[in-house]
């Protein structure tokens, strides 16, 4: 805008703001029941700040550490391991392994878990890809809105042009509010809900292959096929750190 030669005050136009900001929030407002509303601020949250994942070459490791020892101790072995796992999810399949659920029980489980969440993620991302469809409309609305008022000073050449002008503000941040900010919102939260579901299959059949007693190696080249070439070099980088920090820790110990 300031490099085709107009002011920035041109957006400080309540009426546009009105139509724009209070019509798309009050259009999500009746389309969503509340409890998907109230989640709003904490989907915000989610967007702008990156929580702590779960370090994938490490939980790949972590499973094989525990095939190792179900192979020598049994599967009962794992009790005492529960109280070290953070992850709701992965404790929650370990424990229906350890007090030995069927295999195909243990997957039906967790993967419900799965849709639910997915289920959860999606609610949450439509709402911001709804107010990107709004946004734009509401921005033609306001344009309408703002032309019948312009066409009244016909007769003013003086008025009609500030006023024309004034009339599209409404259709700007229309467009500019749904597809700069509500639309790749959405598209980030479904994002994070990918990497999340890939995460938790990657548990699922970690946890499904301990059950059946495969070994280390199998279990590693099974959950290698959930990444990219570019993970796995990654991934094995990463072991001769971690060991030097174990041994570090066990040093200070």
């Amino acid at each position: 805008m300031v490099m085709k030669g107009v002011p920035v005050a041109a957006l400080v136009n309540p009426a546009a703001i009105l139509i724009i900001l209070v019509g798309t929030a009050a259009s999500v407002l009746i389309a969503f029941p509340t409890r998907v509303i109230k989640n709003v601020p904490q989907l915000l949250r989610v967007i702008f700040t990156d929580k702590e994942t779960v370090n994938i070459g490490e939980l790949i490791r972590l499973f094989e550490q525990w095939s190792e020892q179900t192979r020598r101790e049994g599967l009962l072995s794992l009790e005492g391991k529960l109280d070290e796992v953070d992850d709701p999810f992965l404790k929650s399949g370990i424990q229906m392994a350890v007090d030995g659920q069927n295999p195909d029980f243990i997957r039906d489980v967790l993967l419900e878990k799965i849709t639910a969440m997915e289920d959860r993620h999606a609610e949450g991302a439509q709402v911001f890809s709804q107010a990107g469809t709004y946004a734009p409309t509401l921005g033609v609305l306001g344009a309408v809105v703002g032309l019948i008022a312009a066409l009244g000073n016909l007769e003013n050449i003086d008025v009609l042009g500030p006023a024309i002008s004034a009339a599209f503000i409404a259709t700007l941040l229309g467009i500019f509010t749904g597809y700069v900010l509500w639309h790749p919102f959405a598209n980030k939260l479904k994002e994070k809900s990918k990497e999340e579901v890939r995460i938790k299959e990657i548990m699922v059949e970690g946890i499904l292959s301990i059950t059946a007693g495969e070994s280390p190696a199998v279990i590693r080249d099974k959950l290698n096929s959930y990444l990219s070439t570019r993970e796995i070099a990654q991934m094995e980088k990463e072991p001769v750190r971690q060991e030097e920090g174990a041994v570090a820790e066990e040093a200070e110990g």
